[in-house]
């Protein structure tokens, strides 16, 4: 028996929701004192940030085929 993919339509573009997951995190980490999680939290804000900015690189109509 094969199961259906769950499928919905996306409200926000990927970089939408990005931004705001890298907001929620750096303000998450801001409220919590120096340690490893805290470091954690800004690692994932850093990654979601680089990928807003390589998803707008390569859509940008100079982006390199």
């Amino acid at each position: 028996m094969t199961s259906k993919r769950r499928r919905f339509k996306q409200t926000q573009s990927l970089e939408e929701r990005l931004t705001d997951e890298a907001m929620r995190l750096r303000s998450k980490a801001k409220a919590l004192p120096p340690s490893a999680q805290k470091e954690a939290l800004l690692g994932r804000a850093r990654q979601d940030e680089a990928a807003v900015h390589l998803t707008e690189w390569l859509m940008s109509p100079r982006a390199p085929i």
